[in-house]
């Protein structure tokens, strides 16, 4: 069993996963509606370049990848509407692109940096209060977006017409495009870079298969990304693995159950 000293070391952990599973079940229903989730793989590949090149500065890495995902996002949207470019295949490109210079980056760090596996496979006794402040800061900032649900929902299922109605469709695409780099930049401690699309995508896919309306499947996308990542850190603590792996597979296995009680007819 864990003494008292780890569980005060894992109290950020824990603090931190519930503050960004809100987050990121929040923006997940989105990205699940809009079939966006290659795009969060793709960000959370190039979010490894603003990681390997922090580790090269010698200094934060997440206050380099930040602006440095959010910059990959913004280009792929701007690309793709620009080019008339599937957008695969621009978030191909980009993100083939930024993990080519963050293995460039790390070959020119003198030494090994143990900061690169923390990263790539999440570690919780990595997270700092550091962490846990930019996590809750994000949290704020969603809150904040709140007014915006009607007008991504009527835009998520009719794009088209909500352009007619003179809503900012473009506009609200970079910002959850943005909404989706720091998500991704600020779970890396705790998911891993390997895993951050689940992640993004398990909760809301889980959601839509228990809900009836786009609010319910929001609503149960939050529950399952609020309480899943406290569960599998705390499963994570007895065999002492990297907290990602855990946090999936509760998610996989919720995932798993709704299907089951979908195919049997439970919910309609």
């Amino acid at each position: 069993m864990p003494d008292s000293f780890t569980w005060e070391i894992m109290g950020l952990g824990f603090v931190a996963a519930i503050l960004v599973g809100f987050v990121a079940s929040y923006f997940g229903v989105f990205i699940v509606q809009r079939r966006m989730a290659f795009l969060g793989s793709g960000l959370a590949h190039a979010a490894f370049g603003g990681v390997a090149l922090g580790i090269l500065l010698d200094t934060q890495p997440l206050f380099v990848a930040l602006p440095f995902t959010i910059s990959v996002a913004i280009a792929i949207i701007w690309v793709r509407d620009h080019t008339g470019l599937a957008e695969d295949t621009v978030i191909g490109v980009m993100f083939s692109v930024a993990m080519a210079l963050g293995v460039v980056f790390l070959f020119l760090k003198e030494g090994f940096s143990g900061d690169a596996y923390t990263y790539l496979f999440g570690s919780v006794l990595a997270v700092s209060m550091t962490d846990v402040v930019l996590a809750g800061c994000m949290v704020a900032a969603t809150l904040c977006t709140f007014p915006l649900w009607g007008a991504w929902a009527y835009a998520t299922f009719d794009r088209d017409l909500a352009r007619t109605d003179r809503l900012r469709v473009v506009w609200h695409d970079y910002v959850l495009a943005c909404a989706m780099s720091i998500v991704i930049v600020v779970s890396m401690k705790i998911v891993g870079m390997v895993l951050i699309a689940a992640f993004l995508v398990l909760p809301a896919a889980t959601a839509r298969m228990l809900s009836q309306s786009f609010r319910q499947m929001t609503l149960i996308s939050i529950a399952i990304g609020v309480t899943t990542p406290a569960i599998g850190m705390y499963l994570s603590l007895f065999p002492d693995l990297p907290p990602g792996a855990p946090i999936i597979l509760v998610q996989s296995a919720m995932f798993v159950a709704a299907l089951v009680v979908r195919k049997q007819g439970m919910i309609k």
